[in-house]
């Protein structure tokens, strides 16, 4: 059996290693199209903090790693697929012939079109040749404009704030991280990030990028500002890298459409990892959830299949866990809530803590938390498992800080039953 799988970072890794255990005499060959060692995306950030080398962010540090384990590792990237004659062309104009295929090309930088923003000066942080030019531009005291303040776009802030540098944030949502965090929440780390010295525009588009005879650069905003810069940093959104796939038969919405067992709608072809929308059994939903841990338990499920042996993805975990410049958020589930669901908020603007929870009849489906990190494992547990609480909503409705005795009361109780 030949296995191809296109995508050399935390999915396709994993999903070749997770192969080589299960069908120790198939071939494999791990397709990737950067020229350094399948590293970790998740990982620049620290590598802009300078806690790691380059060498930190790889996924395996081995040198010979992927050849002991007899898994061809080559360079390139697919433009073409013929799911008929089970054939993938190369942007070298190579082709591979493949018996399973697992589409695990992750997702690339969203681009808007800004005038300007394909200059000199601008730069993604999803490379490692991105950071390397970010390394040289963000020293200590440079002026930084960065757009975008979602999760990633945070993480990065960090890094850059980290860096000494004088940082300015632009974000077109009403508040920051608006796809994780509600107005309350978003509105918190808003004002946390302001007291540790970042300037943070919310509300507001960057308009252009423009630049003097000498290449010193100007952000112009959609409030009439404009702020000069050293560097601008684009962080607004990805997208997954499926446009290869046009006319192949696989079919796409958002990202790779893939059933329980990670498989598309083309026999012997997979999907796992940020390419790839997934079925979630809690929302019953198909969904992009573009996280490290959803690669690895993606690509795990995908391989197994792959090697003939049965597995399900039992859902598409929906966690988010940031550290802004030492305020900790989380989000789970449908933090926004449902229809006809309950809600219970508790808030604490002085103190820097926020607790919202969401219900669905008897149910936790979902929670927003800012300076609250005691229960955070509880929470992810209660909206996870769908854990049915009983009398305990009402408890929590009144009191929401009683997580951690309503999942002894409830989860316990529920595996005790399971038992009998």
């Amino acid at each position: 059996m030949k296995h191809l799988i296109l995508g050399a970072g935390p999915a396709g890794v994993i999903a070749a290693e997770t192969l080589r255990k299960h069908a120790p005499q198939d071939e494999i060959t791990l397709l990737g199209d950067e020229p350094e060692a399948p590293y970790s995306r998740m990982a620049i950030p620290y590598l802009l903090m300078g806690r790691i080398g380059e060498a930190g962010t790889h996924l395996r540090h081995a040198g010979d790693h992927y050849a002991r384990q007899r898994i061809e590792l080559r360079r390139g990237r697919a433009v073409k697929l013929d799911s008929a004659a089970r054939r993938v062309t190369l942007d070298d104009g190579a082709v591979l012939d493949y018996d399973r295929l697992l589409i695990a090309t992750g997702s690339s930088p969203a681009t808007p079109p800004i005038p300007g923003i394909a200059g000199p000066g601008v730069h993604a942080c999803w490379t490692l040749a991105d950071a390397r030019a970010i390394q040289s531009l963000a020293r200590p005291g440079a002026r930084v404009v960065q757009m975008g303040a979602g999760f990633i776009g945070c993480i990065i802030m960090e890094a850059l704030a980290a860096r000494g540098v004088k940082l300015s944030v632009v974000e077109m949502g009403d508040r920051m991280v608006p796809r994780m965090m509600g107005p309350v929440a978003g509105g918190m780390i808003k004002d946390w990030c302001l007291a540790k010295g970042v300037a943070v525009h919310t509300g507001t588009r960057v308009d252009a990028i423009e630049r003097d005879a000498s290449g010193a650069m100007t952000v112009k905003l959609s409030t009439g500002a404009v702020i000069g810069a050293d560097l601008v940093i684009s962080a607004t959104g990805v997208k997954p890298n499926i446009g290869f796939l046009q006319d192949s038969g696989v079919r796409c919405l958002v990202g790779v459409l893939t059933d329980e067992h990670l498989q598309t709608n083309v026999s012997g072809v997979y999907a796992a990892g940020d390419c790839a929308e997934a079925f979630d059994k809690i929302s019953g939903k198909t969904l992009v959830s573009a996280i490290q841990p959803n690669a690895a338990e993606q690509a795990r499920v995908a391989a197994l299949n792959m090697a003939g042996r049965p597995a399900e993805l039992r859902g598409v975990t929906q966690i988010n866990v940031l550290d802004t410049l030492g305020l900790v958020s989380a989000s789970f589930g449908a933090w926004e809530g449902v229809p006809g669901g309950e809600h219970v908020a508790l808030t604490d603007k002085s103190a820097g803590r926020h607790l919202s929870l969401q219900f669905s009849g008897e149910r936790l489906v979902g929670c927003n938390a800012v300076g609250w990190t005691e229960h955070v494992g509880v929470m992810r547990g209660l909206v996870e498992g769908q854990v049915p609480l009983g009398e305990w909503k009402d408890k929590l409705l009144r009191d929401p800080t009683r997580l951690m005795q309503a999942y002894l009361a409830c989860a316990q109780g529920q595996q005790a039953r399971a038992w009998v």
